[in-house]
């Protein structure tokens, strides 16, 4: 199990300010190993309880909440994280487990089972949380990712582009699943994540965007459509 306790700042940035900002990255920090030329694709597959508790939570801004998600970078993959990133405050938690194919097929059908197999108490206590609260395969979230490293404070800066989903097919693994764009196309979200504080290149760096953070979910994103033309 990994387990990651940091910061996050969000902006939202139009495809001009991207490219610029991700030029002078190139620069400043250093590439993920990951990046290749264009990047990498994330997708991930989020539960929620039956009454989207998880949803409401993060719209009513509340000051602890959580997400439940499947992560994979390669379809093909047959190890899978399950991953719960919960919101304390100004802080992030993120711990994570490696998981087989299969197991997750299992969670997205409902059998939460598989969690028992792990001995870990980190797969004990998501079996408690997804059977007590009922929770469901919601969305699934894809996106094309630029990463870069700073070695201290391991500080990580994210531009997330293309950011495409579904909530009609939970077929996680299909590697043509049909989504549908849920942000401008000409719009990326740069994310800051760090340990306890900000390195004075990287604040001097923000400053320079001249952007206010916002607090964007791609969660968010891709269900809030869906949701509203219930009501």
């Amino acid at each position: 199990m990994n387990d990651v306790f940091r910061a996050e700042k969000k902006y939202l940035l139009n495809v001009t300010e991207m490219m610029r900002t991700r030029d002078f990255l190139d620069k400043l920090l250093i590439p993920d190993p990951h990046n290749g030329r264009d990047g990498y694709v994330v997708r991930s597959l989020y539960f929620d309880t039956l009454s989207d508790g998880d949803f409401f939570d993060k719209k009513d801004g509340l000051e602890t909440r959580k997400k439940i998600r499947l992560r994979l970078y390669d379809t093909s993959s047959e190890r899978v994280l399950l991953e719960v990133k919960q919101k304390q405050g100004e802080n992030q938690r993120k711990r994570s487990l490696k998981i087989s194919r299969e197991h997750a097929m299992r969670l997205i059908d409902g059998d939460f089972t598989p969690l028992l197999s792990y001995k870990d108490k980190f797969s004990l206590e998501c079996y408690g949380m997804m059977q007590a609260g009922a929770y469901r395969p919601k969305t699934i979230v894809e996106y094309d990712r630029r990463a870069y490293i700073a070695k201290e404070n391991r500080t990580r800066i994210t531009f997330d582009s293309g950011i495409r989903a579904t909530e009609i097919s939970m077929d996680f693994f299909n590697p043509h699943l049909a989504l549908n764009p849920v942000i401008d196309a000409h719009s990326s979200i740069l994310e800051v994540k760090y340990n306890g504080f900000l390195l004075s290149y990287i604040h001097q760096f923000l400053n320079c965007i001249d952007k206010t953070p916002v607090a964007v979910s791609k969660y968010i994103l891709a269900r809030q459509q869906g949701l509203l033309t219930q009501f």
